[in-house]
């Protein structure tokens, strides 16, 4: 490991072989952070990361399933090896169960019909697989002076938001098990920076918005770009930035 690696700005990004987290990496590695992109398939993820190198970028995939424990704590392994630090992690991997989150495509979580395992496999994902990631990758974030993680959740994950009989959500059908997914992921990102707050890690919750991805089959109406530069902004906080928030581009959300 050089001396410069050990003060270049280092950042890990779940699920970031397409989409949002592509997004986020990409923005990260154009501010001239080294930028491992995690990601379930070795293929498309070094796939992802020669396409960013091709652009300039100090991109490198690692793979990375954050249901896998071995694949998790050798993707840590390797960022220790390499950069020997991490500044930054954005827990973006998640799932979204079945279908699309669409009004026409969620009819099977609805919650008085799910399949149980479907609502397991989803907060196998999105929560604990946050939960086994961020403690992997913990030591490498304490060796920072400005150590941040964001979570990606969902306006979805709102209480205030979904429980609103007159707001945008009412089109959406009840679900048991992405909604309430992303509604335990903010919870946890409380906890997490109750924990770490006196450590001087930030740890924040996140709203991309409804982006134009494969989840919503291509029916958002934000580009990947835009809704990646909320988790950019929450990744590059200063020292004096929040610590326990849910964010959205336009600023703080309700729980």
């Amino acid at each position: 490991m050089s001396e410069q690696s050990t003060h270049q700005k280092v950042a890990l990004v779940t699920g970031a072989n397409k989409g949002i987290g592509r997004g986020a990496a990409e923005q990260l590695a154009e501010l001239g952070m080294t930028v491992f992109i995690g990601a379930r398939d070795p293929r498309r993820g070094a796939e992802a990361a020669e396409a960013l190198r091709a652009a300039g970028g100090d991109v490198h995939a690692v793979t990375l399933d954050v249901t896998d424990p071995a694949t998790v704590g050798e993707a840590a392994q390797r960022i220790e090896e390499r950069s020997g630090h991490l500044d930054v992690l954005i827990n973006n991997a998640g799932i979204t169960g079945s279908g699309q989150v669409s009004p026409q495509d969620a009819h099977d979580q609805i919650p008085s019909s799910v399949d149980l395992d479907m609502v397991r496999a989803v907060f196998e994902t999105n929560v604990l697989g946050v939960i086994a990631v961020t403690n992997a990758m913990l030591p490498l974030l304490r060796r920072s002076s400005a150590p941040r993680i964001v979570n990606v959740s969902s306006h979805a994950g709102s209480l205030t938001l979904t429980s609103d009989p007159d707001g945008p959500f009412t089109a959406l059908l009840p679900s048991a098990a992405y909604t309430p997914s992303k509604s335990a992921l903010n919870a946890l990102t409380v906890q997490y920076a109750n924990e770490l707050r006196k450590d001087g890690i930030l740890v924040n919750a996140v709203a991309p918005g409804y982006v134009d991805t494969d989840s919503n089959n291509h029916t958002g109406f934000l580009t990947v770009a835009q809704g990646a530069a909320v988790l950019v902004r929450l990744a590059t906080l200063g020292v004096d930035g929040p610590t326990a928030g849910f964010f959205s581009e336009e600023g703080p959300l309700p729980w």
